[in-house]
């Protein structure tokens, strides 16, 4: 396996900073990025992205498809008990919402 990926932003090829120009005198290129794959990204999706940028570009230009990969029919649900509403000591409101445990399938 490999120990990097190359960006998948669409557009990543194209953005204009020195780090991605590559090639010899009278033949330069703009390349994508390069993303080493480590601990810190092995779990996240910045493993195929060299910034959020990249990513929104990415999302913007195939949100159909990733969608239709696992469409979603019905909204998702989790069982809760009444909220209680509590009142801080400093005036604030905050509404107490615990997941109700018997409930749950």
């Amino acid at each position: 396996m490999s120990d990097h990926n190359w960006c998948h932003g669409p557009k990543c090829h194209t953005n204009h900073t020195v780090d991605r120009v590559r090639g010899v005198k009278g033949s330069k290129v703009l390349r994508t990025r390069k993303i080493k794959l480590n601990q810190w990204n092995k779990n996240h999706f910045f493993r195929f992205f060299c910034s959020n940028h990249c990513y929104n570009e990415f999302a913007t230009q195939y949100i159909e498809q990733i969608i239709a990969i696992a469409p979603r029919t019905e909204a998702l649900e989790t069982p809760i008990e009444d909220p209680k509403k509590e009142r801080s000591e400093y005036g604030w409101v905050n509404w107490n919402i615990k997941v109700d445990e018997t409930r749950q399938s």
